[in-house]
């Protein structure tokens, strides 16, 4: 199973990101905004947890069936979360802690500018929406 984890990571706003601030996702059902409604009520997903989270609730599977869920999941190869529309399009980062809790991170806070800032802090950029 390969996991999608990171540790003290900050993935960065991609490069062709169209917004300068963050914007919450408003279209209920899509991707961006299953993932931001789950980040912010949460403090303890990893990656791995948030993606099948997002799968379950797109797919409706039952609480009790996730287990099975998972193994289906990352049976394969699964983009990290430098795909995520959140910071491909609506300009959040995403800090994967010490424990691999990720985190909403406004672009345009002070938070964000304190973690490009951190040497301690490896940071990824997400990934372009267009080719360069």
């Amino acid at each position: 199973m390969k996991s999608t984890n990171y540790f003290n990571t900050l993935i960065l706003v991609a490069e062709d990101c169209p917004t300068k601030t963050a914007i919450i996702p408003s279209k209920p059902g899509t991707i961006a905004a299953w993932q931001h409604a789950l980040l912010s009520a949460a403090e303890s997903l990893t990656s791995d947890d948030l993606l099948v989270a997002v799968t379950a609730h797109r797919r409706e599977v039952p609480a009790d069936e996730w287990p099975d869920l998972r193994d289906d999941i990352f049976a394969k190869p699964q983009a990290c979360l430098r795909t995520s529309p959140l910071v491909k399009q609506f300009g959040w980062g995403l800090f994967h802690d010490e424990m691999g809790h990720v985190h909403l991170i406004a672009v345009d806070s002070p938070d964000y500018a304190a973690l490009v800032g951190n040497p301690a802090i490896t940071k990824v950029r997400g990934m372009r929406s267009k080719r360069a």
